[in-house]
């Protein structure tokens, strides 16, 4: 019985680091994907740091990435970007980020 115990205390450690390593893979993510939206927009650094926390906190509305997605669009609607390159914008940046934590 121990051994399974043992088993299951593994897998629950693994899947909690797992779970911890894909929200900072996220959050890096859509740290990237801010500063590429706001060089777009042309803000200042100020205004890019703040717009950078925007797109951050815009990925805790709801899970997986439509919500963020929703808000780049809208953002970048009169910069002629599609829905299509913001997501494969964010597919590249997230493959940055998650080798950021490899």
């Amino acid at each position: 019985m121990n051994t399974f115990e043992d088993r299951k205390k593994s897998f629950e450690k693994k899947f909690a680091h797992d779970e911890e390593l894909q929200f900072k893979v996220s959050a890096r993510r859509n740290k990237y994907i801010g500063e590429w939206a706001s060089s777009i927009l042309g803000f200042s650094e100020d205004k890019k740091k703040d717009y950078i926390e925007e797109v951050i906190k815009a990925d805790f509305a709801e899970a997986g990435d439509e919500d963020v997605i929703r808000k780049l669009k809208e953002d970048l609607k009169n910069h002629n970007v599609s829905e299509e390159e913001i997501r494969k914008k964010m597919g590249e940046l997230n493959e940055k980020a998650k080798s950021d934590f490899n």
